[in-house]
């Protein structure tokens, strides 16, 4: 499993063109959905609306060298270390499942279009990547959803409690569960092989065909919105919020451990 590339098995009874065809249609997916989601919310219109008032507000002009350093600061940051969530456990469960997913997809596209059939041997690195990037995103996705959730861990509610806004995060641990359940039921020659590859792509087309009503369209915006931040600050604008108390803020006691999100 953690060796052979299982769509590259799956085309001895599958087309290769048919993964690769569907593959398409769920990158056309994300990036429609991602376009009707800015659209229909008006988020873009309201993000560019804002940083412009924001700007005639601040005390200082930030030239363009300030801005590109802080594009890299929001990167380095905000991105690729998730700095932004002051929980240690949730960060780390967001790093798990960010990385995770970002090698899941990344080796599934490279081995669909670039491996499709074992005429053309995969390098063992791809579906070692594949099958630890999925390995991570239900790692840190079922610690999310069972343990961190705001809703379970600080409000007590049931973690088998399910409202709309969850759709991202179910429909993301049902593709990568089901499809390691495929990868490794394909490759021990197990039976249940196709309903499982079936469960596989009906989570995946729900995952990507399901933006504009789920969160998945928040990963392009998180950057932006935390460029946004860093230069509001710099200028002085600071997004119309006053300045910070002369005293930090004290979370928790000696007796309880904080839970702010």
């Amino acid at each position: 499993m953690f060796t052979s590339n299982p769509f590259a098995e799956l085309s001895a009874s599958i087309s290769p063109a048919v993964m690769q065809t569907y593959v398409v249609i769920m990158i056309i997916l994300v990036v429609g959905g991602t376009l009707f989601d800015v659209i229909h919310k008006k988020s873009a219109k309201y993000f560019f609306e804002n940083w412009r008032k924001a700007k005639t507000k601040g005390t200082r002009q930030v030239g363009s060298g300030e801005v590109v350093s802080l594009a890299v600061q929001t990167a380095a940051v905000e991105v690729l270390t998730s700095a932004e969530f002051c929980n240690a456990n949730r960060r780390i469960a967001h790093l798990l499942t960010m990385y995770g997913f970002v090698a899941y997809v990344i080796t599934t596209v490279i081995m669909v279009f670039g491996y499709p059939t074992p005429a053309t041997p995969t390098p063992v690195i791809l579906p070692t990547l594949w099958t630890i990037g999925a390995l991570l995103v239900c790692g840190g996705g079922y610690w999310f959803w069972f343990f961190i959730r705001v809703d379970v861990a600080a409000e007590g509610n049931s973690p088998f409690r399910i409202v709309r806004a969850d759709l991202f995060i179910l429909s993301l641990l049902a593709s990568v569960t089901f499809g390691l359940i495929w990868a490794f039921l394909q490759a021990t020659g197990a039976g249940g092989t196709s309903v499982f590859l079936g469960l596989y792509l009906l989570a995946t087309t729900m995952l990507f065909g399901s933006i504009p009503w789920s969160k998945f369209s928040h990963m392009f915006f998180k950057p932006a919105a935390a460029l946004q931040k860093r230069v509001a600050e710099a200028d002085g604008s600071r997004s119309n919020l006053p300045a910070p108390a002369n005293k930090p803020e004290i979370l928790g006691s000696a007796r309880q451990l904080p839970r702010h999100y």
